[in-house]
């Protein structure tokens, strides 16, 4: 089953400086039939103007990956760690226990990012926090994993929970396959680019929910530039 959520059917709040749209239930957007999907918790498309950001809050139990699009998003947290993430690459941070950051745009444009929360396998644990380039190129025409609690993902961001977070990058006309395990969630966003995943047409911010699939064929309509999360129930 893939089932779409057009970008346009999304909850969200433009405050101006961030201009947030939300895949699944979020701060002011309730919807009951969209808190989640397997383990992922929380997909948000958000837009953030030069020279602001979001000042220092915290987090528990939840990992959370940014994926930046555009531009690049500046970090800093009480646990001392500092760090600059630019297009195309990753940051994650496993919350554990406790650990409060903020998130800034310095730069002179605007930043453009998806920040993906999905659930621990445990509670608690020592905070981390990590950042990884993952230039486009490696990726290009297949499924590259960028984050990943699952055994044998190698050269990834760590995650504390039974999922991985891949990237893939398309010239039109061309196509790339992945297989999920048994039992799995899928949820795929297109950051750039029309595709098509097994036959449905799936546009730029779209997002198509994957479940009971033991593997998708996606065919880029245009240059395309994706994300897909494979998570346990």
């Amino acid at each position: 089953m893939i089932e779409l959520r057009p970008y346009d059917s999304l909850g969200g709040a433009n405050h101006g400086w961030l201009d947030a749209k939300h895949h699944f239930a979020f701060a002011g957007y309730h919807d009951p039939a969209r808190m989640g999907w397997g383990a992922l918790r929380v997909w948000n498309d958000d837009t953030i103007q030069a020279n602001t950001g979001f000042p220092p809050h915290s987090h528990a139990d939840m990992e959370i990956i940014t994926y930046v699009r555009d531009g690049a998003i500046s970090h800093q947290d009480n646990l001392g760690n500092r760090g600059r993430t630019e297009a195309g690459d990753v940051q994650v941070m496993s919350a554990g226990s406790g650990i409060q950051h903020a998130e800034y745009n310095l730069e002179a444009q605007t930043t453009r990012i998806f920040q993906i929360w999905i659930i621990p396998d445990q509670r608690g644990g020592a905070p981390t926090w990590g950042a990884k380039p993952f230039p486009k190129g490696d990726r290009a025409g297949r499924f590259v994993v960028l984050a990943s609690g699952i055994e044998g993902d190698e050269d990834t961001l760590p995650i504390r929970a039974d999922a991985r977070v891949l990237g893939l990058t398309l010239a039109a006309g061309e196509s790339a396959e992945y297989v999920f395990g048994d039992n799995r969630y899928g949820y795929l966003v297109p950051a750039k680019g029309v595709v098509e995943v097994d036959g449905l047409r799936v546009q730029a911010h779209d997002g198509a929910a994957i479940r009971d699939q033991a593997s998708i064929r996606v065919t880029a309509l245009e240059d395309a530039e994706l994300v897909l999360v494979d998570t346990a129930p």
